[in-house]
């Protein structure tokens, strides 16, 4: 069960990369990033609802009203999550925007395990952890540095990108707690898949009070007809984003906060860095340079040690 599961957390992992890029596909079609990540979250949650009714976990669902109120907020991760790729993958490409996403989210998890939040059991942080993190540390200094010298940056785009840096780490440390408090979630109704529909629930009912009050600014308003130029795979990110919040929920008390996270880790990476290197998915190609590939290759080895730790 646990080598399954480890190999699930990678494989969900590697398919993030592809879920951002489909979400800025709908974004591109839409014209409103809020209204891009409200249908990919309404596709998330109803695939979610089918597989509950599908497994007879719907009438779990009943008890929703009995659990803490807490317990019902892990959606708000993803609603981050969602329109922060929606908004850094033109701007960073992808491997700066996975790479600030998964440290993130190793952050986050090692801060969670290490105290022993939201319920999960507490871990002390051995020396593999603190030099896996350190790792992880210079290999997103590295990635970034590349990606600011890929561009002449001036100083108002420099502050702006300092702005999508903080954007990008504070949408992947949510990642853990989402996972986490999604875990005390399916402990209460003991219904994996159901826990998952209510955490998409409330992730979409977040994003459309976002979309009501950007349309209410002035935003611009979606453009449904936009949508019949979507590619095929552009309709994944539902699919991709339900397959890991309930893999992580579950993985997330079998294995550990970190140890989730540093699985994921090392399949958002790699398939980062294929997808920027070769243009993937209709994203701006950016070479893997030497530094680049160093960066990667560290950030996946402190990944690694955590994970060990």
């Amino acid at each position: 069960m646990e080598v399954a599961l480890v190999i699930l957390t990678v494989l969900v992992g590697a398919l993030l990369t592809a879920q951002a890029t489909a979400n800025v596909q709908l974004n591109g079609a839409l014209g409103n990033p809020a209204a891009a990540a409200a249908l990919q979250l309404a596709i998330a949650g109803g695939l979610l609802v089918v597989v509950a009714a599908a497994t007879g976990e719907l009438p779990a669902l009943a008890e929703v009203g009995s659990v803490p109120a807490w317990e019902l907020l892990g959606g708000l991760g993803s609603a981050l999550y969602i329109g922060a790729g929606i908004v850094l993958f033109p701007r960073l490409g992808a491997l700066t925007s996975m790479g600030l996403f998964v440290t993130g989210q190793l952050a986050g998890s090692v801060v969670l395990d290490g105290f022993g939040l939201l319920g999960l059991e507490q871990r002390t942080p051995s020396i593999l952890v603190v030099l896996g993190a350190l790792a992880v540390a210079y290999g997103i200094a590295a990635i970034v540095r590349t990606g600011r010298r890929a561009t002449a940056v001036t100083a108002p785009a420099a502050r702006s990108r300092t702005w999508l840096y903080a954007l990008g780490l504070a949408a992947g440390a949510g990642l853990p707690v989402q996972a986490a408090v999604n875990a005390r979630l399916r402990s209460e109704l003991d219904a994996p898949f159901g826990a998952a529909a209510v955490s998409f629930g409330i992730a979409l009912t977040a994003m459309v009070v976002v979309l009501a009050v950007a349309l209410a600014a002035g935003a611009p308003r979606p453009r449904p007809a936009g949508l019949r130029r979507v590619p095929w795979w552009g309709w994944a990110g539902g699919l991709v984003g339900a397959g890991y919040v309930t893999t992580t929920l579950i993985a997330v008390v079998e294995i550990g906060a970190a140890p989730t996270i540093a699985l994921t880790v090392a399949g958002q990476q790699i398939a980062s860095a294929v997808a920027d290197h070769r243009g993937l998915l209709r994203l701006p190609r950016r070479p893997l340079t030497v530094t680049r590939l160093t960066g990667v290759t560290t950030l996946v080895a402190g990944a690694a040690l955590i994970q060990l730790g």
